[in-house]
């Protein structure tokens, strides 16, 4: 457990808390870092979606995990959602994100590559398959969502241009196509691919701590119910659902693991280009990040 945490856990995770520390000294500022988080998201994550979508191998999933996983997805952000509209009285745009945060995991950019580091690629098909999911599928219906929400007043049509002119949306379009058609992709493209790629983790990673650490982090009773949603609930039904199904070894436990991981950094991503409060979202996502340390070790 010592070894996951110290060799393949805390490695990532140290570039959040370098940019957490960097911020905290005022070596950098948020503006500086927004506009570092927008160029990863527009730019840097299509390309690490795309790449990712199109060579996915679907045969080998397990769909029934994975429909059980997505199952419970839905269940939890259900919960969360009637929960923060009902109980915490916040308002749509918000309670939409943070609803997400306990059931979109980073699974892209953090539990997917710790997976690779500590099974390999090939052993840790299960989180690839849930990343694949999550990027492909429930991400494209959060952008859309909170665009809608957001914007209400700027009418269907303008959003739908929005929508459809987002590069995340494109890539993950473009992905799905060539995946169906069993496009060959030209090697000079999936070097390209490879190349922006592999800068969207660190990037978001860095500027998102540099963000969090002007952030306040005090755990509030919406901060508790999520971070407890996330991190307790969600793993739990999937637990169960898996287990009740008759559904055992890697793709039981992987799934389980990745359930656990933390907070996605894309509600906070999502929240700062739609101008949505961020003073609740930004401390789940560090809690969630600083918990899950010694859970993702101990499941791993």
């Amino acid at each position: 457990m010592l070894h996951v945490l110290s060799h393949d856990i805390l490695p990532v995770f140290a570039l959040l808390a370098l940019g957490f520390a960097l911020g905290r000294a005022g070596l950098f500022s948020r503006g500086e870092a927004a506009a570092a988080n927008r160029i990863a998201f527009f730019v840097m994550q299509p390309a690490l979606i795309f790449q990712l979508v199109a060579g996915v191998p679907l045969p080998a999933f397990d769909l029934a995990a994975l429909a059980l996983y997505a199952g419970c997805e839905a269940l939890c952000f259900a919960l969360a959602y009637a929960l923060l509209t009902t109980v915490f009285r916040r308002e749509r745009a918000e309670a939409w994100l943070l609803a997400m945060c306990t059931v979109f995991v980073n699974s892209l950019l953090y539990v997917g590559p710790i997976s690779q580091l500590i099974y390999g690629a090939e052993a840790a098909l299960p989180v690839t398959a849930i990343v694949a999911w999550d990027a492909s599928v429930t991400f494209a219906l959060f952008i859309i969502g909170t665009e809608l929400i957001a914007h209400p007043s700027a009418g269907v049509g303008p959003a739908l241009g929005r929508i459809w002119r987002n590069p995340v949306l494109i890539a993950i379009l473009a992905g799905i196509l060539a995946n169906a058609v069993g496009l060959r992709l030209p090697e000079p493209l999936l070097t390209a691919a490879s190349f922006a790629g592999g800068a969207a983790a660190p990037l978001f990673l860095l500027a998102l701590g540099i963000i969090l650490s002007q952030q306040g982090l005090r755990p509030s009773g919406v901060v508790i119910g999520v971070t407890s949603l996330k991190l307790l609930a969600f793993p739990a039904m999937v637990f169960v659902a898996l287990g009740g199904a008759g559904i055992s070894g890697p793709w039981h436990d992987l799934l389980v693991l990745t359930a656990a991981g933390p907070s996605g950094a894309m509600a906070f991503s999502l929240a700062m280009l739609h101008g949505i409060r961020t003073d609740a979202i930004a401390p789940v996502i560090i809690w969630t990040s600083v918990l899950s340390l010694l859970s993702l070790a101990a499941l791993a």
